[in-house]
């Protein structure tokens, strides 16, 4: 099987930090992968907050997560901490992609890229809205 590749941008719209919690540590002593995507809700819900929205509220639709991919590139372990860097992009006419890149914050050395698909959805009417105008124009290049 081909080995997935994501090719994230060369420009991020927003930085978090986020330290290694011990409950982020599996079994192997390392950061855990299910740790790895709780991570980066955080840095996503960071973003949001950084710009007036949530996941429940942005210019009056929430987003739904459609597909998520992550790329391990080193261990991290308890008491390092992240710095994680967004860029959204990549936008349809219901969703986009949100682009991750995660460094261990003092050595700089990569330990995960990740890209996750977000659909907006209006959950009282059960169904996909349209991208609204204000988060397109928030993150197009």
């Amino acid at each position: 099987m081909p080995r997935i590749k994501i090719d994230l941008p060369t420009a991020f719209h927003f930085t978090t930090e986020i330290p290694i919690r011990i409950s982020d540590i599996n079994y192997g002593g390392h950061l855990g992968n299910d740790s790895v995507l709780s991570i980066l809700h955080d840095a996503r819900l960071r973003m949001l907050m950084e710009y007036g929205w949530t996941e429940m509220n942005i210019e009056g639709v929430s987003i739904i997560m459609s597909d998520s991919v992550i790329l391990y590139k080193s261990q991290a372990f308890y008491g390092e901490s992240l710095r994680i860097q967004i860029a959204v992009k990549d936008f349809s006419n219901f969703g986009c992609d949100i682009y991750y890149l995660v460094r261990e914050r003092e050595s700089g050395r990569v330990v995960v890229q990740a890209k996750t698909g977000i659909a907006f959805f209006n959950y009282e009417e059960r169904k996909l809205s349209p991208v609204p105008e204000k988060f397109q124009k928030q993150f197009r290049d």
